[in-house]
C-alpha cells in the first residue's frame, strides 16, 4: 500500500486527520483539540503532531503518504494554501501551506473545509458519478460547495458557494456578516436559536427549555431532533420557517444554476428525520420555475461526520494527479 493520503479537518474546537487509502477507506485516525487561543503558530504544530500520531498509531509506513489535505475555516487562497481569515480560530493572511510543509516534508493541499466536505460527498458520498453539485451544510452558520464538471469550482476571488449569505428575505434578521436577510440569518442553528429565545420570552412553551436546563444558548441539533420526537409546537413553528428559507434560497440556486443535485448535509440536517429534507424539498418546489427542478436531485449527505477528513484525502489525490 504505497499510495495513501492524509486528510485533515480543522476546526475551532478539533483537529482530525486520518489515513485513506485509494478507495476511500479509513485507515486510522487521530484527534487532538485545536487550542486556537495559542496562535496560529502553535495549532499548525498541533495539526503536524495530529498526522504525525496517526501515522504511528498505524502499520502504515510514512514513505506511502503521497500528500495531506486540509479542510480549513474561512476565505482562502487553495493555490497557495493562504487562509485570509478565520475568525474563529482568529487568524489573518496565515501561509498554512507552506508551515505545514515545512514541519512535515509531504506535499499539502488546502481548501475550504465547506468545499472540502463537498468535495468529500461527491467523491465518496451521496454525489458519487455526478458531475455538478451543490452541497448545502447547516450547522452554527450555512455554508456551501460547487462542483462544477466534476471539480469544485472557486469563482474569480475564490469565495464561490457561500450560499448562506444569499438574500432571502429583504429587511430580514441582520447577518454577522452586516446584511440583512441572509439565509444563514433565518435559516441557521443559530437563527433557530433566536427564534426559540424570542418565542419563549413571549411566553411560548417550549419542550426545548427542559432539554436545555435553561440554558436556550446550548441549543444543539439533537435537541431538535428530541423535541420533535415529542410533537413540540413551537420547535415545528421554527422548523417550518427553516425549511421555507431554505427552499427560498434552493429555488433560487436551482433557477441560476441548475445543478444536478443539491447535497444537504451538516449537523442540523444530520440530526433530523428524512422528513425535514422532504419538506425542503417541497419548499424548494414552490421557489423554482416550472420544470426547473425536474431532474434535479435533492439529498441527505451520506458522509456524517467523515466528510471532512474524506473530502480532504479527496483534494489531496485530485491535487497530486494534476500534478
Amino acid at each position: 500500500m504505497n499510495n495513501n493520503v492524509v486528510g485533515v479537518d480543522m476546526g475551532g474546537t478539533k483537529i482530525l486527520a486520518a489515513i485513506v487509502d485509494e478507495e476511500g477507506n479509513i485507515l486510522g485516525t487521530s484527534k487532538i483539540r485545536t487550542n486556537a487561543k495559542d496562535g496560529s503558530s502553535n495549532v499548525i504544530d498541533r495539526i503536524a503532531d495530529c498526522i504525525q500520531m496517526v501515522i504511528q498509531g498505524t502499520d502504515v509506513s510514512r514513505d506511502s503518504i503521497q500528500g495531506v489535505g486540509i479542510g480549513a475555516p474561512g476565505p482562502l487562497d487553495p493555490e497557495t494554501g493562504v487562509v485570509i481569515v478565520a475568525p474563529n480560530l482568529g487568524w489573518e493572511n496565515v501561509p498554512l501551506k507552506s508551515e505545514l510543509e515545512e514541519r512535515i516534508d509531504i506535499p499539502t493541499y488546502v481548501d475550504n473545509d465547506v468545499n472540502v466536505g463537498t468535495l468529500g460527498e461527491h467523491t465518496y458520498g451521496a454525489g458519487q458519478g455526478i458531475k455538478n453539485i451543490v452541497g448545502i451544510f447547516v450547522g452554527t452558520g450555512i455554508g456551501g460547495g460547487i462542483i462544477m464538471n466534476g471539480e469544485l469550482f472557486h469563482g474569480a476571488s475564490k469565495t464561490a458557494g457561500e450560499v448562506g449569505h444569499i438574500i432571502v428575505k429583504e429587511g430580514g434578521p441582520k447577518c454577522g456578516c452586516g446584511n440583512r436577510g441572509c439565509l444563514e440569518a433565518l435559516a441557521s442553528r443559530t437563527a433557530m436559536t433566536k427564534s426559540f429565545k424570542k418565542g419563549i420570552k413571549k411566553g411560548k412553551k417550549s419542550v426545548v427549555t427542559k432539554l436545555t436546563d435553561g440554558d436556550l444558548n446550548s441549543i444543539r441539533s439533537g435537541v431538535l431532533a428530541k423535541a420533535v420526537d415529542a410533537k413540540d409546537k413551537l420547535t415545528k413553528k421554527i422548523l417550518n420557517r427553516t425549511t421555507k428559507y431554505l427552499g427560498v434560497g434552493i429555488g433560487s440556486i436551482v433557477n441560476f444554476l441548475n445543478p444536478e443535485m443539491i447535497i444537504l448535509g451538516g449537523g442540523v440536517v444530520e440530526a433530523l428525520e428524512d422528513v425535514f429534507v422532504d419538506n425542503i424539498r417541497t419548499a424548494a418546489n414552490k421557489y423554482a420555475l416550472p420544470g426547473t427542478l425536474d431532474g434535479v436531485q435533492i439529498v441527505k449527505a451520506h458522509l456524517g461526520d467523515n466528510a471532512g477528513v474524506l473530502g480532504a484525502a479527496a483534494l489531496a489525490r485530485q491535487r497530486i494527479d494534476w500534478g
